[in-house]
């Protein structure tokens, strides 16, 4: 039988989670949502009035701007702070930065745990426009020897032509805290078409087949993160 925590299935179940996990790191999260909230209010209601007028009908559509705007703004400011406090609690944690790589969106083939070793220092791969990169996590040393052994094995089957990137996450010097990696791999610039982007899937696919599985850790904050994300999309 499994020990791990059980995951809320319903929005709003989700959204309860959300605010609990975000609460623990940002004690003060309850006022300062009330505080938008009410801002926001009199703000719109304020212009409301004035550009729409006091009648019967310029009441109600006041009142439906208020409660869609003010909710919006209030929702749009939790989503944030949810995520930079998911961030706070995953930072350090094994499997974080795997985890934070799957919230890119797009043209991007994230495969996590393409390279281990036995201390569970891991490297991830990202395949994209700007080519592959490769992250790392773990021990920065070992990390970093993982990598250069990736970068060389992807760059002979990918050909001298597709860039191959190395990033460490961390907060250590020339590497990437855990809260920037996903706009770091964004921001790569692009290097290769789309249909070059297909072809090194099929590539990298031979070398895949010949590595033993990886034994990804299964840790609750890692695997909150993902969740919690696609809560705060819709």
């Amino acid at each position: 039988m499994s020990n791990a925590p059980a995951v809320p299935t319903g929005r709003i179940a989700q959204m309860r989670q959300a605010y609990r996990n975000t609460k623990q790191t940002d004690p003060k999260l309850g006022w300062i949502l009330l505080g938008v909230w009410i801002l926001t209010a009199a703000i719109v209601a304020t212009l409301s009035l004035v550009l729409i007028g006091t009648g019967w009908l310029g009441i109600v559509l006041t009142v439906l701007l208020v409660l869609t705007t003010a909710s919006l703004a209030t929702i749009t400011v939790f989503g944030r702070r949810a995520e930079r406090s998911m961030y706070q609690q995953a930072e350090g944690q094994l499997g974080a930065g795997g985890a934070a790589l799957t919230m890119l969106r797009g043209r991007w083939d994230v495969k996590q745990a393409v390279g281990f070793t036995k201390q569970q220092d891991v490297v991830h791969r990202v395949i994209g426009r700007p080519g592959v990169i490769l992250v790392g996590e773990g021990n920065p040393g070992r990390t970093r020897s993982l990598l250069a052994s990736e970068a060389k094995k992807h760059q002979r089957i990918v050909g001298e032509g597709t860039p191959v990137t190395t990033l460490v996450v961390g907060r250590g010097e020339g590497e990437v805290p855990l809260p920037k990696l996903v706009k770091k791999v964004r921001k790569l610039p692009k290097a290769i078409k789309p249909a070059q982007q297909t072809d090194i899937l099929y590539k990298v696919k031979a070398l895949d087949a010949m590595r033993p599985a990886a034994p990804m850790p299964r840790g609750p904050m890692p695997t909150s993160m993902k969740g919690a994300r696609k809560m705060m999309r819709g």
